[in-house]
């Protein structure tokens, strides 16, 4: 991500690999060590890429249309001298993600504005959410938030400038299943928030959640609940905010909000640069159906689950598996009947793997935890010595497709051979 500064890039670009015995094998579940609290059940299959070549999409996004249509949505590059005002990218697939086709979002001056940080998200009346934002790379300092709705599966767009104020950053979109639709944000001084419950033609901007702290992920549950991860770091970087590790609950449609600390014990390092830390940006957060709070997170090899049946007051927290390195960049999305996707990046100090999993919370044995064979992304970060792997960003999406299987996105950043993109990939039920 633009955020994180040169670096700290060349920190995360150097961590590499993954779970325990996965390397060179010839198996398609994941030899794992798990704790004895969880177990490993279905087989997944990842299935080859397809790649679409032209334009970089870093930190991408996902999206799919209940018609079938899916979205993907992802920024051009970090080049200082960008315009933050560019048009935001987006592509669509007609075919289950085999080809793609650029979508016509508009212009500036129909708001349609932004280079850095997107989300994407589906209303259950079928209108698409596009949020970005705008980042000045001369200055490292976000510049502003707009959102985009389309009510015929992208042909047309209205566009809304949420903010414009200095230091905005890392928005996030989510639906509540009465058709609200919640934003969050950040600037240097704390999360905002606003609202559309009219299927964004108009946008109200409330109280912050809170007045320190970063927007890292959200979430809305079954009944309209919304939790908030607020994490220290704010304002792409440029605010460190010691001991805001929370997480807001709203039972009220965002009205009052609740706080409590989040679960777990982790280090933050402002700097990225401080040996042996977990690089952190996104921590995120799902609600089940069944009204549960589940938090994906890591703390050096070892991946945990945490989840909380009151709303946040209290957590119980599980080892799922553990990493012979660094495991990091967390990501996490839920389906209707309450599985959760998870994907995260890991590191031997060698090398650098992609990893996806599905995860069944409410086993009676406990969470069953299952990963396909562990892969790399074509991502890499032009050193002065040599070409080394790269991240992306500081997530991979996951998306449970309408058919059943899961499907996941990584940026093509490959300098050595002037190859830049993105690719698609299809996780198979087997």
């Amino acid at each position: 991500m633009n955020k994180v500064p040169v670096s700290a890039r060349s920190v995360l670009s150097v961590l590499a690999l993954g779970l325990m015995g996965c390397a060179g094998s010839d198996s398609t579940e994941t030899e794992v060590e798990v704790p004895a609290e969880a177990s490993v059940s279905r087989q997944l299959e990842l299935a080859t890429s397809n790649d679409h070549v032209g334009t970089l999409a870093r930190e991408p996004m996902l999206a799919q249309h209940s018609g079938g249509a899916i979205f993907l949505a992802g920024y051009p590059s970090q080049v200082i001298g960008q315009d933050p005002r560019s048009t935001p990218q987006l592509w669509r697939s007609n075919d289950g993600g085999v080809d793609w086709l650029r979508v016509d979002v508009g212009s500036a001056d129909d708001g349609a504005m932004g280079n850095s940080d997107v989300d994407l998200a589906v209303a259950p009346d079928g209108t698409l959410y596009f949020l970005v934002m705008g980042f000045d790379r001369s200055t490292g300092e976000g510049t502003h938030v707009t959102i985009g709705v389309s009510r015929d599966v992208g042909e047309s767009w209205l566009w809304t400038v949420l903010s414009e104020t200095r230091f905005d950053d890392r928005p996030w979109v989510a639906i509540a299943p009465d058709g609200v639709a919640h934003v969050i944000w950040n600037d240097d001084a704390g999360v905002s928030y606003a609202s559309s419950d009219d299927s964004g033609a108009t946008w109200t901007e409330h109280d912050r959640i809170h007045d320190l702290g970063g927007s890292s992920h959200l979430a809305v549950g079954p009944d309209g609940e919304m939790a908030v991860r607020i994490s220290p770091i704010a304002a792409s970087a440029n605010r460190f905010h010691e001991g805001v590790d929370l997480v807001a609950i709203s039972v009220d449609g965002g009205s009052n909000w609740s706080k409590y600390p989040a679960p777990g014990d982790r280090v933050w390092d402002p700097t990225f640069e401080a040996p042996g830390t977990v690089p952190r940006w996104v921590e995120p957060l799902a609600w089940t159906p069944d009204g549960d709070l589940h938090h994906f997170w890591s703390s050096g090899s070892t991946l945990h689950l945490s989840t909380s049946d009151d709303h946040g007051a209290t957590w119980e927290t599980r080892e799922l598996a553990v990493a012979n390195g660094v495991a990091f960049f967390p990501f996490m999305t839920v389906n209707d009947d309450g599985e959760l996707a998870a994907t995260w990046f890991s590191s031997d100090g060698a090398d650098m793997f992609a990893h996806v999993a599905l995860i069944r919370p409410d086993a009676e044995d406990g969470p069953r935890f299952m990963a396909v064979e562990p892969f790399q992304i074509d991502s890499w970060r032009d050193t002065t010595e040599q070409l080394v792997r790269d991240s992306g960003g500081e997530y991979m999406p996951v998306l449970f497709l309408n058919d059943g299987d899961l499907a996941v996105a990584a940026p093509i950043q490959n300098p050595h051979e002037d190859r830049y993109g993105f690719s698609f990939w299809r996780v198979h039920r087997r």
